[in-house]
């Protein structure tokens, strides 16, 4: 008995240990990185870990050089907007496909896994000539048009609306709902933590997005925090101070909008794991 005992007590020590490893590992890089918005090149170079007191500079010397309030504003803008246009769509698509029933549903779906198996650069340059030829370069539509579907998005909402009780639909339909009053009035309140979760990935993402937006957008008047971080580096002298000062306020935004929704992104991932 008491050798069971240890050996349990053996296994979760060691899990705990992995899982506090596995986490310093995940926050060393954010920690890495705010520190060093208060230190100035020598320092980050050295290898200094405790922070100096050159934020203030920093940050001086990067609005500068850099036109960061047109950033901000840009990818707010643009992230906001891919949030909220992905979510309505996928939402919708996902809740068709599994509450209606038609011989194609599986062929489509089958089609959307695939692809998600192709990485977006393989379809970079045909995008690109689709949107030249269509006038959407430089355009916020043509922007945000590839990113407000996803098949990983689709498929999420899918997964959450089979939890949908059958019962519910079937007595709102007999009171006299439409299809989209029930979508809006009984699906959508329903699933709130399945948003908020679908709403922090999407949201990451299209803020963080880099390589799309350096191809569509080509002028400095829709420059976005990612490309304004990217275009620090572009010089013969680096300063790793600005850099950082910079790669922290980009960061900042993000981290908030997950602290914000934390408990319904873990409920959500919770709800999906049972």
């Amino acid at each position: 008995m008491r050798e069971g005992a240890l050996a349990k007590y053996t296994k979760k020590t060691l899990m705990y240990l992995f899982l506090i490893l596995a986490s310093l590992l995940s926050i060393f890089p954010l920690y890495w990185s705010f520190i060093s918005a208060f230190n100035n090149t020598q320092q980050i170079l050295g290898g200094r870990m405790i922070p100096s007191v050159y934020l203030v500079q920093n940050i001086q010397n990067l609005f500068e050089q850099q036109d960061v309030f047109t950033a901000l504003k840009n990818s707010f803008a643009t992230s906001i907007l891919q949030t909220v246009v992905a979510l309505a769509v996928s939402s919708i698509a996902g809740y068709g496909f599994e509450i209606y029933h038609d011989k194609a549903k599986d062929s489509v779906m089958s089609i959307l896994m695939l692809a998600m198996m192709v990485p977006f650069v393989a379809v970079l340059v045909p995008l690109f000539q689709m949107f030249t030829q269509a006038g959407l370069i430089n355009s916020w539509i043509g922007f945000i048009l590839p990113s407000i579907s996803t098949p990983f998005l689709i498929m999420y909402f899918r997964n959450s609306a089979r939890s949908f009780p059958r019962d519910t639909l079937e007595a709102a339909r007999i009171d006299g709902l439409n299809e989209f009053q029930i979508f809006v009035r009984m699906f959508v309140p329903m699933m709130r933590p399945t948003y908020a979760a679908a709403a922090t990935i999407t949201f990451m993402n299209a803020w963080n997005a880099y390589l799309w937006p350096k191809v569509v957008m080509q002028t400095n008047e829709s420059i976005t925090m990612p490309m304004l971080v990217a275009n620090l580096m572009g010089g013969y002298v680096i300063d790793f101070g600005v850099v950082m000062a910079g790669v922290t306020i980009c960061s900042l935004p993000t981290i908030v909008i997950f602290f914000l929704l934390q408990k319904s992104f873990t409920n959500a991932v919770a709800g999906a794991v049972k």
